[in-house]
């Protein structure tokens, strides 16, 4: 059996995004590290954010959410995948769309960030509406997507009303967006539901959807 060891931003195990994702894994033992696994979520929410650092939201262990810097996970998620790898997983996973330096591995690394914008690449023929969780990821958004015409909106997937997400969708079709990206691994399918009934016609791409089908390539038996 095929071991994939998957590593969220913030704290595992994350019963609200892996089980939704494991459906798409046939044959497949997952193995559950989060960078911030070591650190309570006070801890986190305390940390401060150096000007010019990538704002990143995630789930904490106790179902709440926090925004944090990137580079405060940068250290746990090399440790945790390299502790993946030493407990004997054939692959690793990294459950985030935002952009990360290089990272040290001895067995497949998976990233999200390249997998959803190289699924948008294929799909996307227009103008691509952006829905991201915070406002200070928008320019992100733009600049992770700058093959296509972007236009962005907020809705937070760990505190948003369903009338946000109706709103961000709206305001992204007046725009004249041709497809809706949901950019964060922690949307899910109901969030997508909610983004097609504002927007009909419209096709709605979820992050972790294309990025569970993706890797059911490599890993699924």
């Amino acid at each position: 059996m095929t071991r994939l060891g998957v590593v969220t931003i913030g704290q595992a195990p994350r019963p609200d995004m892996v089980p939704e994702m494991a459906r798409h894994w046939a044959g497949v033992e997952v193995v559950e590290r989060g960078a911030l696994d070591n650190l309570n979520p006070a801890e986190v929410r305390e940390s401060e954010l150096r000007e010019g650092d990538e704002v990143l939201t995630s789930r904490m262990r106790d179902g709440s959410s926090a925004v944090f810097g990137r580079d405060l996970a940068l250290p746990g998620l090399q440790s945790a995948i390299a502790g993946l790898e030493d407990e004997g997983c054939d692959a690793v996973l990294l459950l985030c769309t935002g952009v990360f330096p290089p990272f040290r591995h001895k067995r497949p690394l998976y990233r999200a960030s390249p997998l959803i914008v190289g699924g948008v690449e294929g799909l996307a023929d227009g103008v691509v509406g952006v829905i991201c969780p915070l406002p200070e990821q928008q320019a992100d958004s733009v600049a992770k997507f700058a093959s296509r015409q972007v236009l962005t909106a907020v809705a937070d997937p760990y505190g948003a009303s369903p009338g946000s997400f109706a709103a961000a969708a709206s305001d992204l079709v007046a725009g004249g967006a041709e497809m809706i990206v949901l950019d964060c691994m922690g949307y899910t399918a109901a969030h997508s539901d909610l983004v097609r009934g504002a927007a009909p016609g419209i096709p709605v791409v979820t992050a972790r959807s294309i990025v569970a089908r993706l890797v059911a390539e490599v890993v699924a038996a």
